[in-house]
């Protein structure tokens, strides 16, 4: 058995995610040819070679893909049971309940107002981040619950509660012509002449191919819709970030989309398990914005 240490993963991680020793070197504070070292020992005590070397970096064999996603997991995992023990120290912490900015928030916002109703409930801070981040908060340990959306976010390893199903809707520049339609069909808005669908990272912060722009946050989208330069199509109740300039159109045959309340697998947390009964009492009585 090959036991790793975490200094090990860390230096491994920060070498696959620059593809660059120096580069990884100098994010990590160290001098690059101990760093170097420690890779090729890693390499010969696991058996297998990580990285394929040249003179302009280093690029990940199969093995080393593997080792990547194994070794985030597992630094997750340290960073998370950390967090947990410090706040687990703190009865009075409040819970920390993450959700993509914007979305689902009439479900939030009754959520919010159930638990302040309920005697000797666990105070709740609302943690908001872009779109696909909850995953990463929530496996380290940075948030306790979060509200997330089937099938677009990552919900591998969570226990899950579905709370909301909701159809999907195109915002569009208010003065594009098919703002004035009173629905669309997916065919229709992917072959906008000029306004192509803005591109958001997949699960390992790549791009799909396509025309349409680059987008990392709310705030960036919300504006290129409004300058007419993309539209998107997204959960009707997203529509509560909308601007003045945008339009938002069903979207009739869209997948729906699953609202879901998310935590850790295993949690004995009293006050996660009444959150998550709470917020399963309210399942139906969301209207679509």
């Amino acid at each position: 058995m090959h036991d790793l240490e975490t200094r090990e993963l860390r230096y491994f991680v920060a070498v696959a995610e620059e593809l660059h020793f120096g580069r990884a070197a100098d994010r990590l504070g160290i001098a690059q040819p101990p760093l170097s070292r420690a890779i090729r020992q890693l390499e010969q005590r696991l058996g297998v070679r990580l990285f394929d070397r040249d003179r302009r970096g280093a690029a990940l064999t199969d093995a080393g893909r593997v080792m990547l996603r194994e070794a985030k997991a597992a630094l997750d995992a340290v960073s998370a049971a950390a967090r947990r023990t410090r706040r687990a120290g703190d009865p009075q912490r409040p819970l920390v309940l993450v959700t993509k900015a914007g979305a689902s928030h009439e479900l939030l916002q009754r959520l919010l107002d159930a638990l302040a109703g309920e005697p000797g409930a666990a105070p709740v801070e609302v943690l908001l981040c872009e779109v696909g981040e909850q995953a990463g908060l929530l496996r380290d340990g940075r948030a306790d619950v979060a509200l997330m959306h089937r099938p677009y976010d990552d919900l591998a390893g969570f226990d899950t509660e579905d709370l909301h199903v909701e159809g999907q809707v195109a915002l569009l520049p208010a003065a594009h012509p098919l703002a004035s339609r009173d629905r669309l069909t997916l065919a229709e808005v992917r072959d906008v002449p000029g306004l192509p669908i803005a591109r958001w990272p997949r699960l390992d912060g790549s791009y799909p191919d396509g025309p349409g722009p680059e987008v990392r946050t709310q705030s960036q989208l919300a504006q290129l819709v409004a300058l007419g330069r993309t539209l998107l199509v997204i959960p009707a109740s997203s529509r509560a970030w909308q601007w003045p300039d945008h339009v938002a159109v069903p979207v009739v045959d869209a997948p729906e989309v699953t609202t879901v309340i998310a935590w850790p697998p295993g949690s004995r947390s009293p006050a996660v398990a009444s959150l998550v009964r709470t917020a399963a009492a309210l399942r139906g009585n969301v209207a679509e914005v």
